[in-house]
């Protein structure tokens, strides 16, 4: 998901708990946009599998889909 609003705790909460209710919630997410550095623990303790904010290199991004391919 990409977020520019500041909501991003909210919906990624929201998004987790509707995963969890069909059954899915194996399926990685993702988020990136503008998070800041001090949320990122939240939201991986939340479920998200990786996130990446505002500045992050398109290498960066890169391995860190690997990683999440990769397990």
């Amino acid at each position: 998901m990409s977020i520019l609003s500041g909501v991003h705790l909210e919906i990624a909460e929201e998004l987790l708990a509707r995963m969890k209710e069909k059954k899915i919630e194996r399926i990685p997410v993702v988020i990136g946009g503008v998070i800041p550095k001090k949320e990122i623990p939240i939201l991986k303790e939340m479920g998200v599998s990786e996130v990446f904010p505002i500045g992050s290199s398109f290498e960066e991004i890169v391995k860190g889909i690997q990683k999440i391919v990769n397990k």
